[in-house]
């Protein structure tokens, strides 16, 4: 399953590695390293519909769904029709 949240896209992105240390001495580069979205699996019930929805979504897109109303959000994110 890939990690990109199911309301706001959201996937993973590659981030340098780098210490303060590293920058000031220009020795021994870290590396890159993947960082990933705080995704959460959740049952969401959707009132309109009378029914649960498993989706996998990130802290960001519950606030979205908590300002949005579950219907609505889910209905422009493309999960119900």
């Amino acid at each position: 399953m890939k990690k990109v949240c199911a309301i706001t896209k959201k996937g993973s992105i590659v981030g340098g590695g780098y210490s303060n240390r590293t920058r000031a001495t220009k020795f021994n580069p870290t590396g890159k390293a993947r960082k990933y979205p705080n995704l959460q699996k959740k049952k969401i019930f959707v009132p309109e519909l009378n029914k649960l929805i498993n989706i996998e979504i990130s802290a960001r897109g519950m606030r979205t769904m908590k300002k949005r109303g579950a219907y609505v959000t889910l209905q422009k994110a493309g999960l119900i029709k």
